[in-house]
């Protein structure tokens, strides 16, 4: 796992310095730079960058960025592919010669015979550049589901001045060089309060983008295209198999992609959180351990922070997992000093952090003490439909007979009537009840993201100042949700929704914040659930295999009875997060009255004042569960003092 950069422009080799800085914490092992002759009349240069953690061929010959042996080709590579020893073998075949052991030499060499074809041939997790001497352009690809990170910022060229282009795993690193400013892109901050997070391509940083997810970029000149290479497919749905057949399939697979994911050079464990995800994943570790016990992992959250939150405590189900399995089992309770870790968190992650954040950085820092590698549990939500939102979905199927001159007004009678919350009880389940009722009076397309809602288009026309109204008027925050319900039109409506997903939830919001925080603590993440192999076994799958009648990730559960404890594989789910409820209460409630005041709300000139005020009185008065809104907008003063006012 690394940090990757590249400028085209004139003089990069003065931005060589503050750009591996930046990039630092992702690679301690070793760092490099390129920089080729004039490429334009203009005398622009591109240059190319690189931070190493070494996990695979430790070497020095594992230096990047890497050139190809003819000297055409220079590549800077962050991540993993996994089936590079297969690849290898078939380039041999084809005439490629190898000078190292590393996956990096790999895929060099499968560009240069491949082009960006070589793209459908990776199993793998990545983000990559390489530069092509010849024909003098620059191609970026960033893996299927978008495990690592890629952002880019394209500045136009203008009269006397040739343009540039900057590349990065963090955005930090593209504002080192100054050739962009930071400042706060309106459509993002609409999406970010609609649903805590933007979606790709968009970052609260205006002019800088992401890559998505599947897609790779081309620079030639000054013209850049960005353009798909994969996409999950429902058109090849097998019907014909038994139930057992499936289980066996999802066992076999699971087992084949940890094992293929455990390749290292380095120390290698596992996150347990006792959930069915986590402890499918030790379990087929165990068997390729070599009798070794796996190094496990566990967060657990003291009794006194639990006090106004229903997050579950998974530490006794991680104990339970670890008496059957015998890991090398360790166990962090959260004590953190929550006010002075998230201006760290905000740095690192560039955006405002949501609450599973804070426990994520700080196991991967517990675990970067003995590991350099981690492998985790997240993503068989996505494939194998584990939220609460898919059954709430199905549920409210059953009002769809109704019709809507009814079903509408029943509904929102019923949300309006739900208190928002009880006073000394700050408790979810009325927050979520409220808006079951109020999106299940919706359409199909509707009534999903209503249940992915933070601040609806009502609260933030309250909210924003009459400039900020203005800016976001005629903004679509659903836009990339609705793109990607067309796409998938014909399918089934639960594979809709994995696909919206997978799409835009877990790239933008879940993996981002497990790369963030991982690489924060310079600790590499693999998420076995997301290979590719697994994916493609699971779009074949009839979806009555996933969710049957209300249980989630049935078929999962049933292969997994074999090898977990029944009482582990059918447990409630618990989600990752943190106890923010009892936190905005005791140890960041000075933070809130300083950078939510009326004083700094009216100097910021996005939000009104009384507005902001509103949301904060009735939630901690118990009318609203406001919780995640105020932590929200708490993050997102943060971000702005730490990005926009340096």
């Amino acid at each position: 796992m690394c940090g990757i950069a590249g400028i085209v422009s004139l003089e990069p080799d003065r931005y060589v310095g503050p750009v591996l800085e930046r990039l630092e914490h992702r690679g301690r092992d070793d760092q490099g730079s390129w920089i080729s002759e004039g490429i334009d009349d203009a005398g622009r240069k591109a240059c190319l960058l690189h931070r190493r953690l070494s996990i695979i061929d430790t070497s020095p010959a594992g230096h990047e960025p890497m050139l190809s042996h003819d000297g055409r080709y220079v590549l800077t590579f962050n991540g993993e592919i996994y089936n590079y020893r297969e690849l290898r073998e078939q380039l041999k075949g084809l005439g490629h010669s190898f000078h190292t052991e590393t996956d990096a030499e790999v895929l060099l060499s499968a560009f240069a015979e491949w082009g960006r074809e070589c793209l459908p041939r990776l199993n793998g997790m990545f983000a990559f550049g390489i530069w092509d001497n010849h024909e003098r352009t620059l191609t970026l690809a960033r893996d299927h589901v978008g495990i690592k990170p890629l952002y880019y910022a394209h500045i136009p060229s203008h009269a006397n001045t040739p343009g540039a282009f900057i590349f990065a795993s963090e955005v930090k690193a593209i504002l080192a060089t100054g050739l962009v400013k930071a400042g706060l892109n309106p459509e993002a901050l609409h999406q970010f309060l609609t649903f805590l997070w933007s979606p790709d391509p968009n970052t609260l940083f205006s002019g800088i983008k992401t890559v998505p997810p599947a897609h790779v970029l081309e620079m030639r000149g000054n013209d850049v295209t960005v353009s798909q290479w994969w996409d999950v497919s429902f058109n090849e749905i097998d019907e014909g198999r038994s139930e057992q057949w499936w289980r066996e399939r999802v066992l076999e697979t699971l087992d084949r992609v940890v094992q293929m994911e455990m390749v290292s050079d380095v120390p290698l464990g596992s996150f347990l959180s006792g959930g069915i995800d986590s402890s499918g994943i030790v379990a087929m570790m165990e068997r390729h351990s070599n009798g070794r016990p796996i190094s496990t992992y566990t967060v657990g959250i003291e009794s006194e922070d639990l006090r106004y939150d229903i997050i579950p405590d998974d530490v006794r189900w991680a104990r339970r997992v670890n008496e059957q399995l015998r890991t090398d089992y360790h166990e962090i309770m959260l004590k953190p000093s929550v006010a002075e870790l998230l201006p760290k968190l905000v740095y690192h992650m560039e955006e405002p952090p949501i609450d599973m954040a804070i426990p994520s950085y700080l196991v991967s820092a517990a675990a970067r003490e003995t590991l350099t590698v981690m492998l985790s549990g997240m993503g068989g939500d996505e494939i194998f439909a584990g939220y609460p939102r898919q059954v709430a979905m199905k549920i409210a199927s059953a009002f769809d007979p109704v019709p809507n001159l009814l079903r509408r007004p029943l509904m929102r009678t019923v949300a309006e009537t739900l208190p928002g919350g009880l006073p000394g009880r700050f408790t979810a389940p009325l927050r979520n009840a409220k808006k079951f009722a109020r999106s299940a009076a919706l359409d199909f397309e509707d009534r999903y993201l209503g249940y992915g809602t933070y601040f609806t288009n009502e609260m933030k026309h309250r909210l924003y100042s009459d400039e900020w109204r203005s800016k976001t008027d005629g903004i679509d925050p659903y836009a990339t949700h609705r793109a990607c319900f067309d796409r998938v039109a014909t399918a089934e409506p639960l594979n809709r929704l994995l696909y919206v997903d997978l799409k835009t939830f877990l790239p933008c919001l879940n993996l981002m914040t497990t790369d963030k925080t991982s690489m924060a603590a310079n600790l590499e993440v693999r998420v076995p659930f997301l290979n590719r192999e697994m994916i493609d076994m699971a779009s074949r799958m009839p979806v009555n295999l996933k969710l049957r009648g209300l249980k989630r990730k049935y078929i999962l559960k049933r292969a997994l009875e074999s090898v977990l404890p029944a009482d582990v594989v059918w447990r409630k789910k618990a989600g990752f997060g943190a106890p923010i409820r009892s936190w905005l209460r005791g140890p960041l409630r000075p933070l809130i009255d300083d950078l939510l005041s009326e004083e700094t709300i009216k100097r910021r000139g996005i939000f009104q004042p009384r507005e902001v005020k509103r949301v904060i009185d009735a939630n901690f008065s118990g009318r609203e569960d406001y919780n995640l809104q105020v932590f929200q907008l708490l993050g997102l003063e943060m971000w702005m003092r730490t990005f926009l006012d340096q």
